[in-house]
């Protein structure tokens, strides 16, 4: 848990994926989560005006990936973060992809989930450049 402590410290932009288990996100995501109670109580501003994304994969296209994104986008709230989503228009809440049961190789190959992670890194960029006062050189 440390070195995730040390990251969170670190970065200005803070992404967090989960696999969906019965409609919601992982026990492990979950603990996690909960386990930053710690570093929130020692410094109550570490985590303040951190951009914050998140992506959830699913077995099924509509399996609970925007519910569990919602469970991530709490966290940053209460956190005091700002969560961003992909926008209107099939990326709402974040990166939702469907591996249809066949785990990171179907995930790969969602087309659709893949258009909603780019939408949603898209944003979170700008939203990085406006909070950091800088532009981020894009790549290729």
């Amino acid at each position: 848990m440390h070195e995730f402590y040390e990251g969170l410290e670190w970065a200005d932009g803070i992404i967090i994926g989960t696999p969906v288990y019965q409609g919601n996100l992982s026990a492990q995501t979950k603990t996690m989560l909960d386990r930053c109670r710690a570093v929130v109580a020692r410094d109550p501003d570490i985590l303040r005006n951190k951009v914050g994304a998140a992506l959830a994969v699913g077995g099924d296209r509509i399996g609970g990936q925007e519910i569990a994104i919602q469970s991530i986008h709490h966290f940053y709230i209460i956190s005091e973060m700002i969560p961003v989503g992909g926008g209107s228009f099939g990326a709402n809440l974040g990166g939702t992809f469907w591996s249809q049961d066949r785990m990171a190789e179907g995930a790969a190959e969602d087309e659709e989930g893949l258009r909603s992670m780019r939408k949603t890194m898209n944003r979170m960029v700008k939203k990085l450049e406006l909070v950091m006062g800088v532009d981020i050189p894009k790549k290729g």
